[in-house]
């Protein structure tokens, strides 16, 4: 998320709020998940994407141009192909030369494949930050290796199972870090061409889990229903409410936004970052020994299920609230 979000985290971890909770928003009865994604493989991919030889992947640089490159190698691998002539998305709206990432899994039913579900996240992070024991590169493991990393998981399975109705578009944003300028670029351009885009989902910072009651919460989690229905396909209590997230507005910071703002349909974030639970937001100690790839594999398998019900649902059950 933007970068003013490091203040905001150091504030609260000095002064933890006994009433920040995430709610309980779905019965807890367990359902059993398969193991799609694991630890090692997130571990391998975060592995790669964070390493010093990316120097910490700012959009217009040789380093994400390197983590590009690696995300479009396991796309093809993985039967997801490009959604325009290449898997490159070049921005209009930033000075350097600088992509996203976006390939397609075309669904598998023929009315609903007209129907898009957009996943995403930000694979650009700002390159340098304060030195700190002679170390500058600012690694961007949590911020947002973790939220890549999962993306990347999510197209391998949909890319070799083929199991959704809807198509599907996995994009990776660039130039988040510079005010969510892949998002806006990308948002703006699928309206102009009449994309039908049904929601957007973001992930953005998993790597390390929350102490609280649901395993991830979602950003705007009030202006719709997902939440709701994500927990009603899961089955159990995966996706909550943090009071924070709507004090610090979070719903307007990472890369659901511009499409919320082109499309007006839910287009939100999936979060662990809760304020508490990690000190180094833009920081040179955000590495990868901080991450915890256990967690990480969790959110992914749980969330892979919730993901294949929302592409293959008859109608378009996740919508925004009304007054």
């Amino acid at each position: 998320m933007k970068k003013y979000l490091f203040a905001l985290s150091l504030v609260a971890i000095a002064c933890k709020s006994t009433t920040t909770t995430v709610t309980e928003t779905a019965s807890k009865a367990e359902v059993s998940v398969e193991k799609v994604a694991s630890a090692s493989s997130v571990e391998k991919n975060l592995s790669f994407l964070a390493s010093d030889k990316l120097n910490g992947r700012e959009a217009g640089t040789e380093g994400i141009n390197t983590a590009s490159s690696y995300i479009e190698n396991i796309f093809k691998k993985n039967g997801v192909k490009p959604y325009f002539e290449t898997y490159h998305d070049t921005l209009t709206n930033f000075d350097k030369p600088t992509y996203n990432v976006v390939g397609m899994v075309e669904g598998n039913d023929p009315q609903l494949k007209n129907e898009f579900v957009v996943i995403g996240a930000h694979y650009d992070h700002i390159g340098t930050a304060k030195a700190v024991e002679g170390d500058e590169i600012a690694n961007g493991a949590n911020d947002n290796a973790s939220g890549t990393s999962a993306v990347i998981e999510f197209a391998k399975y949909f890319g070799t199972h083929k199991t959704n109705k809807r198509s599907l578009l996995f994009v990776l944003f660039s130039a988040e870090e510079k005010g969510l300028l892949g998002s806006e670029h990308l948002a703006e351009k699928l309206k102009s061409q009449d994309f039908n885009l049904y929601t957007m989902i973001n992930f953005e910072m998993i790597g390390v889990p929350m102490q609280r009651e649901a395993l991830t919460y979602l950003t705007g989690y009030k202006e719709s229903n997902m939440a709701e229905k994500m927990n009603a396909y899961a089955g159990k209590n995966i996706v909550g409410f943090l009071p924070k997230a709507g004090e610090y507005n979070l719903f307007k910071r990472s890369d659901n936004y511009p499409f919320y703002e082109a499309f007006k349909v839910p287009a939100q974030t999936i979060c662990t970052f809760d304020f508490e639970n990690y000190p180094y937001y833009h920081h040179v100690d955000d590495e990868i020994s901080e991450m915890d790839f256990e967690h990480m594999a969790n959110v992914i398998n749980e969330m892979i299920p919730v993901l294949e019900k929302i592409s293959n649902a008859p109608t378009k059950e996740i919508k925004m609230n009304t007054l």
